[in-house]
């Protein structure tokens, strides 16, 4: 879509995959929230569920069924320990891979922990007209990997942004 003279509020879900973390010690769900809210987005929905290909598969699956969700960010799961499987659990439900993220996300990542970026599955995809994101489960990285996104879900951003794609 190329950019509009308005700001297009969009519903996002927020989904933290952990097999530790709780409502309480969510920090990274946490700071998603702050972020997308902060700049005008709505929350339609949060959820923290355990790192288990069909528990991440049914929840995103359930929004991305929904209309009236538009984005659904994900934060955990993204690594390469033995029970990290979000992307596993997510790209088969993809129509599209928006490839870019990911490389983007660990381009400006290398800056900030060198080359342990590697290990970063980051991705993201387009399913049913709702964009997905999947970010590793730190704090750090969703803050980082929000600037990529925040811009990608603005309509003023030029010269293209994903909203037409999802409004």
């Amino acid at each position: 879509m190329s950019a509009t003279s308005e700001f297009i509020p969009l519903s996002i879900s927020v989904l933290t995959v952990s097999d530790t973390r709780t409502a309480a010690t969510d920090t990274s769900g946490q700071a998603l929230v702050e972020l997308l809210t902060h700049v005008g987005h709505r929350l339609f929905d949060r959820a923290l569920v355990k790192d288990d290909i069909y528990q991440i598969r049914a929840r995103v699956s359930h929004w991305i069924a929904d209309t009236a969700c538009q984005v659904i960010v994900i934060t955990g799961g993204t690594g390469f320990a033995g029970r990290d499987s979000t992307v596993e659990a997510v790209e088969p439900l993809f129509d599209k891979t928006v490839v870019g993220f990911g490389e983007l996300f660990r381009q400006i990542s290398y800056e900030e922990i060198g080359s342990s970026t590697i290990q970063s599955r980051a991705t993201a995809g387009l399913a049913n007209r709702t964009l997905i994101f999947c970010l590793p489960g730190s704090t750090g990285a969703c803050k980082t990997a929000w600037t990529i996104i925040a811009e990608q879900l603005d309509a003023r951003h030029r010269p293209c942004n994903f909203v037409g794609q999802l409004v």
